[in-house]
């Protein structure tokens, strides 16, 4: 029995390119609903609380921003999957990726990862990881090309 749905998550990194092809490719064989999500984490964004209002307004610009490259991707997708959505959310990263498959219903996640090694990979830690330990659902991790890529989901 495959899975009904499929989470691919994405940092929109080149890194995260082959996980995409792997989550279209199997929400395609099974005739699978393709969720994709990207998450504004937390870490990425200044913690001054006097500068609250000017980053009410940074988050909602990059969520403007990741929300039309997401649907750039759903719109590529759709070639191959009939049912896609999208979804972008803000938080710690391993823990929205765990909370939006549990209420979306995901049968699998598919995400990417940048392939850090040794001392790297330990200070900066690793998303999938994370997931992969939180998740209590097949995940499929899938090794990106390189540690710095361009970025997809963008016009050109």
């Amino acid at each position: 029995m495959g899975p009904k749905k499929v989470l691919f998550c994405t940092d929109f990194s080149e890194n995260s390119r082959p996980a995409w092809r792997h989550a279209v490719e199997y929400a395609q064989c099974f005739g699978a609903q393709l969720l994709i999500l990207h998450v504004l984490d937390y870490k990425d964004f200044p913690g001054y609380v006097d500068w609250l209002e000017k980053l009410r307004e940074i988050l909602q610009e990059h969520e403007r921003a990741c929300d039309e490259r997401l649907r750039l991707m759903a719109k590529e997708a759709a070639h191959k999957v009939k049912d896609v959505k999208t979804v972008c959310r803000t938080g710690v990263t391993p823990q929205v990726i765990v909370n939006i498959a549990k209420e979306e219903g995901a049968d699998l996640i598919v995400v990417g990862t940048h392939g850090r090694t040794g001392v790297k990979h330990l200070v900066m830690g690793s998303v999938a990881r994370s997931v992969l330990k939180m998740a209590h659902l097949p995940v499929l991790i899938v090794q990106g090309p390189t540690e710095e890529g361009e970025s997809f989901g963008r016009t050109k």
